[in-house]
This record gives structure tokens, C-alpha cells and sequence, in this order.
């Protein structure tokens, strides 16, 4: 195994991380969401449910901190060299009188990180408020700062190399969505299918695997279709059912999501009405989507068509999208809505994703798309009609 991108790749996003520190007038920054983490650095394990970090400074390495079990992953999944990698002990995992923390902490202190400007990361899921505050005891002088999403902004533009990963995230995207089209059958249970699904995701194509994705694939069969995120169940699918795939690919924790919608039997008026709207309406999306754009323009053209139907969706439409671990693949900065002015810069991977969950039912259409210099495209292409499965 080796590392997914180039020395190179990994060295110039350091070097944008440390001019964004910079121009917060950071000295260190303390890392604790594992996509970031991985970002930086190419580290790829399943270790992030014990205390883990990661340490950036302007003369500092960044340096991956976490049980010792876990840090042999950095040989096959890093460039790091040993002196990058501070394990704790593992007679300080889980322990009620010790933090892991504290140990890290100790370590920065040992670095001359007390005193120091230090910008932290307060709204992941993986780094705790008792995490955080064993290391601000540990370094008692140092100026703590929130700087959430700074490394997240930082991957907004995505490289030639991230590009034709996602692309090949797309293409397992599209091989499981075919999966479910081919297994969705009345009496079918929708764990079966789902057992299908994943296999899919994972076994991906005779040229490249698949990873697990980081939001984990969702069918909304029926009156569950009704809201956005509930999970499979043992029911079989019945005739006459309306069914949302919100699935996807992920190739080396890059994730390309995809929904569609299924009807098994004769559909109802409603909904192909509404499939029809929501089919314009990501054209319109399509349309206005190029560098340069304002997110809320995008949304805007989106609303243009839906005002014309008389619907309503109160929910953002899409969000940018790429590297992520469970449980979510969003990178957590541009939303597409009326009030977010941001400008999409070339080279952005953005996830469209148009859910109408209506009175007793739902649909759902959703691409991954590559916004570049004077357009948009989609990467998986897949049909977006509303597949009708005859029983």
C-alpha cells in the first residue's frame, strides 16, 4: 500500500493550511476531524473513536497523535516520518483517572506550544470538549482560538488527482444504484437489498475497489419516504410503492452520492408531476452552476421552477462533497440556499441533492457535480427519470 496522492499533492495543501494559519495569526493548530486529518496527510485508519489529533505549526510538522495500536497505519498510508507519529500509551485508553489528552497535551507543552497562538477545531464529531479542555490545562499560557473550518475551506478546490478520484467514486455511485434498480422487486426485504447495495459500493470495479461511504446508503420505501434520512428495515417492498436510493460511491474516502426514485406499479399522477419539476429544476441548477456563481443564485434558479409549480422544499439543495468518514460525507462549508453568497470556484465538487418529502411519500434526485471554468458536469451518469418497475 502507499499513499493515495504524490508528495507533491500532500506539500502544497501544508502549504495552503499554514498561509490560512498565517493569515489568522496562528502558531499551531490542533486537528481533530479524520478527513482533515487524512487530507493533510494521506492517515486512513478506523482509529478516530479514541482520542486522536492532529498537530500543524508554522515550524512544526504536522504530527499525528493517537493510540499506539493505530499509529502503525501511518507506514503504509503516510509520507510521515517516526518523529511525526506520537502514540499514547495504551494503558491510557478509556481510563477513568487519565485522559489521552493529557498526554498529548503534555507533548505540546514538551514543544514549546505553551504560550503560543493554537487555533482548534470546535465543531467536529471526534474531537470532545474533554479532549480540548486537558489540553488547554496542559498548556495554561497559550491563546486557544476556534478555527473549525479552517482546513475544511482549504479543500474546497479540488485537485487533477481528487477530480479523477471522485470521478472514480462516481462510476461505483452508479454501479450500486444499478444494483438497486435490478434487485427492487415487490417481496424483496429492503435489508436484502441493501446487503446487495454495500457489497456493490465495495466491490466497486475489476480496475479499482471501493470504500464504505461515509453516509451510509438510505432507501426511503413508502410512507418513509416522507422524511429525509430513515433507515432500512426487514419490511419486503410492496406494489404500488414510491422508493428513494440515496446511495453512492467512495474510492480512497472520496464519496460521490446519487439518488434516485423507483415506483413499483402503475405511478401516480403526483408524482410524476412532481418528478417532472423536480427534473427541470435541476437543469436550471445545472445551468447556472459555472465558477463565479453565487451559491444563491444556483438555489435561486432552482426556486425559479419550483414557483412556477407551486412546491416547496424548506431544506438546502446541496453542499460540497469529498473526502469524509462516517457519519457524514459533506465537507461542512458552502450550502446552496438563498441566504449563502458564496462564489464556487473552479474545481469544486458539489453534491445536488433535490428531496421532496411530501404527505405520506417522497422522491429524490441527486447528482455529484464538477463545477468548472464555464459549466458544470455531472460525474455519474445515470437516467434521472423516475424508474417504474412494472409488477
Amino acid at each position: 500500500m502507499a499513499p493515495p496522492f504524490s508528495r507533491e499533492e500532500y506539500a502544497d495543501r501544508l502549504t495552503r493550511v499554514r498561509n490560512a494559519m498565517q493569515s489568522k495569526e496562528l502558531d499551531a493548530l490542533v486537528i481533530g476531524d479524520p478527513a482533515n486529518i487524512n487530507w493533510l496527510t494521506g492517515y486512513d485508519a478506523w482509529s478516530f473513536y479514541t482520542p486522536q489529533i492532529m498537530v500543524v505549526g508554522l515550524e512544526l510538522d504536522p504530527t499525528w497523535m493517537g493510540r499506539e495500536m493505530d499509529a502503525g497505519a501511518a507506514d503504509f498510508t503516510t509520507y510521515l516520518p517516526p518523529e511525526q507519529l506520537v502514540p499514547f500509551p495504551e494503558t491510557h485508553v478509556q481510563q477513568a483517572t487519565f485522559h489521552a489528552a493529557q498526554y498529548m497535551g503534555d507533548w505540546m507543552k514538551s514543544k514549546g506550544l505553551n504560550g503560543k497562538r493554537i487555533g482548534y477545531e470546535s465543531d467536529v464529531y471526534f474531537l470532545t470538549p474533554a479532549a480540548v479542555g486537558h489540553l488547554m490545562e496542559r498548556t495554561p499560557d497559550s491563546d486557544w482560538s476556534d478555527c473549525g473550518l479552517l482546513v475544511n475551506w482549504q479543500r474546497l478546490t479540488k485537485s487533477p488527482a481528487e477530480i479523477a478520484m471522485l470521478q472514480q467514486a462516481s462510476v461505483i455511485a452508479g454501479k450500486a444504484m444499478q444494483t438497486a434498480y435490478d434487485g427492487v422487486r415487490p417481496g424483496v426485504r429492503q435489508c436484502d437489498l441493501m446487503a446487495d447495495v454495500v457489497a456493490a459500493q465495495i466491490r466497486g470495479t475489476p480496475d479499482f475497489g471501493g470504500d464504505q461511504t461515509a453516509l451510509h446508503p438510505l432507501v426511503l420505501a413508502g410512507e418513509a419516504a416522507s422524511t429525509a434520512h430513515p433507515m432500512w428495515t426487514d419490511a419486503p417492498f410492496e406494489k404500488d410503492q414510491t422508493i428513494a436510493f440515496e446511495l453512492g460511491g467512495c474510492r480512497k474516502r472520496y464519496n460521490a452520492g446519487l439518488a434516485r426514485t423507483v415506483h413499483l406499479g402503475e405511478p401516480p399522477k403526483i408524482l410524476m408531476d412532481t418528478a417532472k419539476a423536480v427534473g427541470e429544476g435541476m437543469d436550471e441548477v445545472l445551468s447556472a452552476m459555472k465558477a463565479g456563481a453565487m451559491c444563491c443564485d444556483v438555489h435561486a434558479a432552482w426556486q425559479a421552477v419550483l414557483d412556477q409549480y407551486g412546491l416547496e422544499k424548506k431544506s438546502r439543495i446541496g453542499y460540497s462533497i469529498g473526502l469524509g468518514y462516517s457519519p457524514d460525507w459533506g465537507e461542512h462549508t458552502i450550502s446552496f440556499r438563498p441566504d449563502d453568497s458564496t462564489v464556487l470556484p473552479e474545481n469544486a465538487v458539489v453534491h445536488i441533492i433535490l428531496g421532496m418529502w411530501m404527505d405520506g411519500w417522497g422522491m429524490e434526485l441527486s447528482e455529484t457535480i464538477h463545477v468548472r471554468a464555464n459549466d458544470a458536469s455531472c460525474l455519474t451518469q445515470f437516467p434521472r427519470d423516475v424508474h417504474v418497475i412494472d409488477v
